[in-house]
């Protein structure tokens, strides 16, 4: 995602966690060097020459594709994620082997500073299997490229995201809202360009050894409060209603039964944990960065929507 004296360097990221890959090689952009954006496109990553006059592609999945993608690169930033599990795109291939092997990769590569995005809350000790294997991703990147450095973002949100859009979409559309269980699960949500310039200064850092970053917005809400705060910028009124996980869980197993699959078990297990950033780890302040509301950049949305 960064590059110096000439030396590129790729990101990768997929269509769920693509926007900070994206809003990072915008600002990125601004320096005087050669960058590229990764766009994730079914199994394969498409490096997009921003400067650079060349397109690269490859898949996270074969170890020659990576290599050739990270030759001559000075950083990496590593923003490959699954959220929804699809044949042999697994939970466990991509945050995992595929992260082993871009870390494996960008150290024969001689890459300067490895940089993989990852979640708060990833712990090889889970019971749900997508923030275990977020833990098991980490621990096999660090164990195969020592000096990473690890970023664990909050749900991040902004402009035509999944997740404020869909949720502003579904309060402005349902007569009532069905809430996850009481709305007691608390959130501490990102905005995307903060996250994307914590990257960029993180790649910029004088050499750092190997740091975990959390990056949460300036408030932790419960589910209710966020959705009550989402309703009242947008001058709604909505009706909460609460549904026990366990009715969740059922509609979800039901839904994993087509190929279009609307909710998951994963999605739900999400639901029911915190995503709250530890004071103990550096975040945004850490960096120099005052990061955005929800109400700021909600208001800035509904403004330009007219």
């Amino acid at each position: 995602m960064a590059a110096t004296n000439g030396r590129t360097s790729p990101c990768s990221a997929e269509p769920a966690s693509s926007a900070a890959a994206s809003f990072g090689i915008c600002a990125l952009a601004d320096f005087p060097f050669a960058s590229r954006q990764g766009i994730r496109i079914g199994g394969t990553d498409c490096l997009v020459p921003m400067i650079a006059t060349s397109i690269r592609r490859a898949n996270i999945h074969d170890e020659r594709s990576v290599a050739d993608a990270l030759a001559g690169a000075y950083g990496v930033v590593n923003a490959v994620s699954l959220y929804v599990e699809h044949g042999q795109e697994t939970f466990h291939s991509v945050h995992v082997e595929s992260a082993q092997r871009v870390a494996d990769q960008a150290l024969r590569a001689g890459v300067d500073r490895l940089i993989h995005i990852s979640g708060i809350g990833a712990d090889a000790a889970s019971q749900s299997r997508y923030i275990r294997k977020r833990g098991e991703g980490e621990l096999a990147v660090r164990a195969a490229f020592v000096e990473a450095l690890f970023i664990r973002p909050a749900v991040m949100f902004g402009p035509d995201d999944a997740f404020l859009t869909t949720i502003l979409k579904l309060l402005r559309q349902l007569p009532v809202y069905p809430m996850f269980g009481r709305g007691v699960t608390r959130l501490q949500p990102a905005y995307v360009e903060d996250v994307a310039e914590a990257i960029v200064r993180v790649m910029q850092r004088a050499q750092t050894p190997s740091t975990i970053f959390e990056f949460g917005g300036p408030r932790v809400y419960s589910y209710e409060e966020l959705l009550r705060a989402v309703a009242h910028q947008a001058g709604l009124a909505p009706r909460l209603l609460p549904i026990p996980l366990a009715a969740w869980h059922a509609l979800a197993w039901a839904s994993e039964m087509f190929p279009s699959r609307l909710l998951t078990r994963n999605q739900v297990e999400l639901m029911q944990i915190d995503t709250v950033s530890s004071p103990d780890m550096p975040g945004f302040g850490e960096l120099g960065i005052s990061p955005h509301s929800v109400e700021t950049i909600l208001q800035e949305m509904l403004s330009n929507c007219g």
